[in-house]
């Protein structure tokens, strides 16, 4: 388990130095906890993303996307498993969410950024709180195109992972040249699952219990997670000029706001076993 964490820091700073396409910013942030977590964030203008990327002081290693031109969120979590209680060495899933333009900086104003003291501690000047996404439904990964290119290219490793909602579903489908019937076919019921049954196709709708809430390490169950995003740039700041009395007085950008957000995400569990946080 450190190995693959040491793997994991290696990989976001090589990613760094190499990636020289796109402007990236690294930013030491203090948590809640008072740990110091190292944030990489970088924006493609020529995509229309910035990315956010950092390791907890768990291991669990989050990426943040930000599909601007489709509207889409989509948070990664790979989680270090604790392999003295007969977990496997990690697990990955991906929340796909709508996303509201206005909550972020564009990906434009995020490349024109320019870091300044680049070893200072950062701390976010407003905290948005924490919102609770209910994930009802499995996103097919390898139709997930018709949500965002991006979703395939992140969450590979999540193909039985990867969820969302039908609220998001209702938000995208009102996109110029959406189909309804592409989206629908590209997510299923967050309770209906492969029937025990191997070698047919079948499905069933199930009752889900919390994991909290289940004592059974093989029953599947309703999961909880939160994910904290410490910092980012969630707009600009804009100043106002000095006036002499006879002009009208403009403003001008001059800084940005930094936020705080929390996710709690609760999605189905194949097994409570992939869920001990939750207890």
């Amino acid at each position: 388990m450190k190995a693959l964490s040491e793997i994991i820091v290696i990989c976001v700073v090589v990613q760094y130095l190499f990636d020289v396409c796109t402007p990236h910013l690294l930013i030491n942030v203090r948590n809640q906890g008072g740990d110091i977590l190292l944030e990489t964030i970088s924006s493609n203008v020529t995509d229309d993303t910035i990315s956010l990327e950092f390791q907890r002081s768990d291991g669990t290693l989050v990426t943040q996307l930000i599909d601007f031109r489709n509207e889409v969120q989509v948070i990664k979590a790979l989680v270090l498993g604790e392999e003295e209680r007969g977990q496997n060495q990690y697990q990955v899933m991906c929340f796909v969410n709508h996303f509201y333009k206005m909550d972020f900086i564009s990906s434009d104003a995020m490349s024109k950024l320019r870091q300044k003291n680049p070893g200072t501690i950062r701390i976010a000047e407003e905290d948005r709180g924490h919102s609770n996404y209910t994930m009802d439904l499995f996103l097919d990964v390898s139709r997930s195109n018709v949500i965002s290119k991006h979703v395939a290219a992140l969450c590979g490793e999540a193909a039985d992972t990867t969820y969302t909602r039908n609220d998001d579903l209702k938000q995208w489908v009102q996109r110029p040249g959406s189909s309804e019937t592409a989206l629908m076919a590209a997510a299923r019921n967050f309770t209906l699952v492969p029937a025990a049954d191997r070698g047919t196709n079948e499905t069933k709708h199930v009752s889900l219990s919390k994991c909290a809430d289940t004592s059974n390490l093989w029953a599947p169950c309703t999961c909880s997670l939160e994910l904290c995003i410490g910092w980012y740039p969630c707009g600009l700041k804009f100043c106002k000029g000095k006036g002499d009395g006879k002009k009208v007085v403009s403003s001008y950008r001059c800084g940005i706001k930094t936020c705080k957000k929390c996710f709690i995400f609760s999605y189905y569990s194949q097994v409570k076993q992939n869920c001990l946080w939750d207890e």
